[in-house]
């Protein structure tokens, strides 16, 4: 916890005009080190061949959980000085059904939350950008209960926890070994070399690396120009904490810049979306 709050506090020295969305980010952190979420962790668990742990897992979650949680991230987002933030808490919190906000973040559903934002007369984006956090404290008490549930040879390109697209990549080690890391759960995978994550591409000439010049950024960007995605790499000694992805992501956003700027993106939705059974 210390370390991603060492993280958040450079942040806010850095990227002063983050602080307000910074302390949302700050919110979710300390929620996903906390232990109010380890009750609603689905026990009984099978998925299909291929799908992650969470597809079709049967959720039995308190609304009054889900509820508080949504209306303290929807007020401290209100804090923010734009006009869309502002109205989230007001709006939101009377308009917004929390349990159809969460299904529809859990899923990564981009559809229904606009159809959310728009019968709660909410700005989209700013609704979206909340509901993205929203179940990331469950989804990280997920990873950490199902660890024993995980197969080490888990092949697909997708987080085995959740089905997200991994947020970047870590080349750990002295082996070089390379784990893709998920920006929801927090969980890692290992990863393929010179394979393209997204589309399976294996051509060398289609793979492409974007170092950009005087950003001050470490790390690099793995471009594929078959799919025009791309992913972030980073070399480590070792892997950083669940909770503390969430930070990396954020904090190198000068390479998601780079490889914006050179047509480049990350695919938009779930790399395999993951419906709830019950809520």
């Amino acid at each position: 916890m210390s370390a991603a709050l060492d993280t958040l506090r450079g942040l806010e020295r850095e990227r002063p005009e983050w602080k307000p969305w910074l302390a949302v980010v700050d919110e979710v952190v300390r929620e996903a080190t906390g232990t109010r979420w380890a009750d609603t962790v689905p026990r009984h668990l099978a998925p299909a061949p291929g799908a992650p742990l969470l597809a079709g897992a049967p959720l039995a979650m308190p609304a009054a959980i889900v509820r508080s949680w949504m209306e303290r991230l929807l007020r401290v987002a209100s804090r923010s000085d734009t006009a869309a933030m502002k109205n989230l808490a007001a709006a939101g919190s009377r308009r917004l059904d929390a349990t159809d906000l969460f299904t529809a973040s859990l899923a990564q559903d981009d559809d229904r939350i606009a159809a959310l934002a728009a019968a709660a007369a909410v700005d989209p984006e700013a609704l979206h950008a909340v509901a993205a956090l929203l179940p990331v404290p469950f989804l990280v008490a997920c990873n950490r209960q199902w660890s024993a549930e995980r197969s080490a040879g888990w092949g697909e390109p997708y987080c085995h926890t959740c089905g997200a697209w991994p947020a970047f990549v870590e080349v750990r080690g002295i082996e070089r070994n390379r784990y893709c890391r998920c920006g929801r759960c927090g969980g890692e995978w290992l990863a393929t070399a010179l394979l393209c994550a997204f589309c399976g591409e294996r051509d060398h000439d289609a793979l492409v690396a974007l170092v950009p010049e005087g950003s001050g950024a470490s790390g690099t960007v793995e471009a594929c120009t078959a799919c025009r995605g791309y992913m972030k790499t980073f070399t480590k000694l070792q892997g950083c904490a669940p909770e503390e992805v969430l930070l990396e992501d954020l904090k190198s956003v000068a390479l998601d810049v780079a490889a914006l700027d050179q047509g480049y993106q990350r695919p938009a939705g779930a790399g395999f979306p993951c419906e709830a059974a019950s809520v």
